[in-house]
């Protein structure tokens, strides 16, 4: 099985939570408050979350990479 770079996996979770936030904003155009809404908000913010933990990720990786070389 092949495992995908963290810095991939970050750049699609981004890509999902930029598409569900902007869907979001299109929903919202009637009324800010209802489950749709609500719902594509919360899935933009995992989105978002767990993009940024790639990268820490990503760059805990580079770091061990680095210490070991030297």
């Amino acid at each position: 099985m092949r495992t995908s770079s963290p810095a991939f996996m970050a750049l699609l979770y981004f890509s999902l939570g930029v598409l569900f936030t902007y869907l979001a904003i299109q929903n919202g155009q009637e009324s800010m408050w209802n489950a749709s809404t609500i719902i594509l908000m919360l899935l933009a913010t995992f989105d978002f979350s767990v993009s940024f933990r790639f990268m820490l990720l990503r760059r805990k990786i580079k770091q061990i990479k680095k210490n070991k070389s030297t």
